[in-house]
């Protein structure tokens, strides 16, 4: 399957810029994945879709502030640092720009030297690791010089950083936010609670590759970056009891997705587990845990446009992407929500 297979066009004034005032009032795409039958609605009617025994899973990563502004120690010029993921203790992978003069052993500070960085070393795709000296806690230190990695496609400045977080984030490490879970709020989740649906929390710390468009041709040459996912044993012993006793898995995000499809067997039981994944999934994959998917509008030739294609059929979802287009509604991190049923 070609890459451009999945190519759609979209105006420029539907890339969401920023976030609406209330999260549940996005609107919301109810898509039968079988026969693409279509519903238009707002977030908040997303209950209305869960039943009694469901379970909701839900990926409570939280976002680091993880674009830092410096300067070469004793030049003038500013450079951009992106925290990726930690290697170890205060060493780093990185995005550097402009990276040529960044080469091994070049120093940088920021806040005027509350944070100093050495180059360590470089990969052959650019990424730099870095090793970081400060004071004190570094979380506390990022929190105060940091920045919201916003996707390169947003270009307004976030006034809150909390609309960059889902209400339910807990475990800090992500470059990217999990943006289906934008759209709940606590009351909602509460609602959802009471209604009888069991909700369930797994973290996958987001990477920067989610952004970073399928440059090869054919999909299956595409290698997929890898992200660090915790499931604990209570939450897998719920999600396998929801299937047992008949309830729906309904997954939040691709993120949530790809964690319980990694972790999950044939029988679509899933256990306690940490690690590493870089599942790819793309059409042709079966499905083993998951049973609905609650996600947002992808961009065009993305592995997370593959993902969805591949939960309903990549001419459904064309199909649907375009009745979105159609009908204004807002595309990628702040954008609007799609139920896939």
């Amino acid at each position: 399957m070609k890459t451009k297979d999945f190519y759609y066009n979209l105006p420029q004034e539907l890339i969401a810029q920023h976030p609406i005032k209330d999260r549940v009032e996005s609107k919301l795409l109810v898509l039968d994945k079988t026969t693409g039958e279509i519903e238009h609605r707002r977030f908040k009617n997303i209950i209305e879709y869960l039943n009694p025994g469901d379970a909701l899973v839900l990926n409570d990563t939280r976002v680091l502030p993880a674009r830092l502004f410096g300067n070469r120690i004793g030049k003038e010029e500013s450079i951009e640092v992106l925290l990726l993921k930690r290697v170890e203790k205060d060493a780093w992978e990185t995005l550097v720009k402009p990276g040529k003069k960044m080469k091994i052993g070049t120093t940088i500070e920021f806040g005027n030297g509350i944070l100093k960085g050495e180059v360590l070393s470089i990969y052959e795709d650019g990424v730099r690791i870095i090793d970081f000296k400060y004071e004190g806690i570094f979380e506390e230190v990022l929190d105060q010089l940091g920045e919201m990695p916003l996707p390169p496609y947003i270009t307004e400045k976030l006034e809150d950083k909390e609309r960059y977080q889902t209400v339910y984030s807990k475990n800090l490490g992500s470059a990217a936010a999990p943006t289906a879970g934008l759209h709940f709020s606590i009351d909602l989740l509460k609602d959802i609670e009471k209604k009888g649906i069991n909700i369930v929390y797994l973290t996958l710390h987001v990477g920067l590759g989610t952004f970073r468009p399928v440059k090869e041709d054919d999909i299956n040459d595409h290698h997929m970056h890898s992200e660090y996912f915790e499931l604990s044993d209570q939450a897998a012993n719920i999600i396998n009891n929801t299937k047992e006793n008949g309830g729906r898995i309904i997954s939040v995000g691709t993120t949530s997705t790809r964690t319980l499809e990694a972790i999950g067997n044939d029988d679509g039981r899933v256990c306690g587990k940490s690690g590493w994944t870089d599942i790819f999934i793309y059409p042709g994959y079966k499905f083993k845990v998951i049973d609905c998917l609650i996600t947002n509008f992808h961009l065009p030739e993305s592995t997370l446009l593959m993902l969805v294609s591949a939960f309903s059929t990549r001419e459904i979802i064309l199909n649907a992407y375009q009745v979105a287009i159609d009908n204004r509604y807002r595309f990628f991190s702040f954008g609007d929500a799609m139920f896939l049923k």
